[in-house]
């Protein structure tokens, strides 16, 4: 499986959930996208993971994206997956132009956030961002 960077589409309502140690956090309705590493052993695999947990539910949340997958209030919509060898998630994070949600998905760097509000599906940002690193983003809709 290859290595790299992916970022999961999420569609939600307005609402409020609890983020393991973030606590309790308002999440504007509209969409979010999360900015994860795949350069462990099961490369991007781990995506296969997220969509799981998406479908079927998660008994015990692991990561901050947990809790959103497995709140009803959050669809998975769509996955974009940036096949690289080189730790590149935070310079995408840097250049995704939605709102961020402090602290998420980010205990391990020292990034303000790996999660961002858009109104409308973002898309055409993520391409771009992957486009300023030389890289291509290949994106897959998810069928709930």
């Amino acid at each position: 499986m290859h290595s790299g960077v992916y970022c999961l589409v999420l569609e939600n309502t307005p609402c409020r959930e609890q983020v393991g140690a973030l606590g309790p956090v308002e999440f504007p309705g509209g969409f979010h996208v999360y900015v994860g590493s795949a350069l462990g052993p099961g490369g991007l695999s781990r995506v296969a993971r997220h969509i799981r947990c998406a479908r079927e539910g998660i008994a015990r949340p692991r990561w901050h994206i947990d809790y959103l997958l497995a709140s009803d209030a959050f669809i998975l919509r769509s996955v974009f997956c940036i096949p690289t060898e080189e730790r590149l998630e935070c310079r995408l994070a840097s250049l995704i132009p939605g709102r961020p949600v402090p602290g998420f998905g980010c205990s391990d760097c020292d990034c303000a956030s790996h999660l961002f509000s858009f109104s409308e599906h973002p898309r055409v940002h993520l391409a771009r961002a992957a486009s300023k690193l030389g890289l291509s983003a290949h994106s897959k809709t998810i069928k709930t």
